[in-house]
């Protein structure tokens, strides 16, 4: 990705040059407003688009909550990927700015380290979901002569690229393949690999997760491991089973926005498949295997 561009969004001027400092050895694109209504003229403006946003939850006038909903109702923002920054706290808080469309939370006062690790996650998801929609455009359509077929994946590459080609069976190809790639990702990283919640929390806080993937996968133990993706066409539906090696994890805790793991760098990619990727999402106990649907046309509006 080239240089980011940040729109950095907060009513309290000391705020705004902490930030500032914070991130001045990124090499980030930064652009400053003290207001939600400054910030709305800033993104509806002609100009380069904004890669994400940085939001203060509490401002007067159109605050962070209201800004979010407006940015997520619109189709030319609802893809920027926003981090809200707060001192409201309480689970209700949290669920709200989750509801509203926030990926991802920075408790106030927080650290620069903190902060820089969420603004890389944020951004290597939205390229990865740049990737995923490029690809779609090079894929031919074939796919719609399919009855039945199983694809088998091993890496995190090959799983991005079965995910695009795939998705082109979904009536919103784009969303149907970023769900496809988050579920498939899942299974090789904390399925085939091992990594839990919280150990690929301190691998990302340490910007070394990549590497360690790479490492575990030269491993005797998970060496041959690969994930199992079915698909199959029914009269009104697609159906997709994505099956990996492991020993099964407690799906239950991630099927749903969690406010205890909204300042996390990771952890909610299963329920925002759930939310807007899928008409439904099952795993199968032990949790190693997991049935997802899409209808074949898009729903009339």
């Amino acid at each position: 990705m080239s240089q980011a561009r940040i729109l950095v969004v907060d009513d309290e001027p000391f705020n705004l040059d902490i930030v500032a400092e914070y991130l001045d050895e990124m090499d980030f694109d930064l652009v400053m407003v003290d207001s939600g209504e400054a910030a709305w003229e800033t993104l509806v403006n002609p100009g380069p688009a904004f890669d994400l946003v940085l939001l203060d939850r509490m401002m007067p006038g159109l605050d962070g909550i209201m800004l979010l909903k407006r940015m997520k109702a619109d189709e030319r923002f609802a893809s920027i990927p926003v981090i809200m920054q707060t001192a409201a706290t309480s689970p209700e808080q949290i669920r709200e700015g989750l509801a509203a469309g926030a990926f991802y939370y920075l408790t106030k006062p927080f650290e620069g380290e903190a902060l820089q690790t969420i603004m890389r996650s944020a951004l290597d998801d939205l390229r990865l979901r740049r990737e995923l929609t490029a690809n779609l455009v090079d894929h031919a359509k074939a796919l719609a002569c399919l009855g039945e077929g199983e694809f088998v994946v091993r890496s995190l590459e090959d799983a991005r690229r079965l995910a695009s080609f795939v998705g082109l069976l979904g009536p919103q190809p784009e969303t149907l393949a970023m769900g496809l790639s988050e579920l498939l990702v899942n299974g090789i990283e904390h399925g085939n690999l091992g990594i839990d919640f919280a150990e690929k929390s301190r691998l990302r806080e340490n910007d070394c997760w990549e590497d360690e993937i790479r490492r575990r996968m030269t491993l005797p133990e998970f060496k041959g491991r690969a994930v199992r993706l079915r698909v199959r066409g029914e009269p009104t539906r697609w159906i997709f089973e994505i099956t990996d090696e492991g020993e099964g994890f407690d799906w239950r805790r991630f099927l749903d926005f969690d406010p205890e793991r909204a300042f996390a760098p990771n952890g909610r990619g299963i329920a925002l498949s759930r939310q807007l990727s899928f008409s439904s999402l099952t795993y199968i106990p032990p949790g190693n295997r997991v049935v997802v649907t899409v209808p074949r046309e898009r729903a009339a509006d």
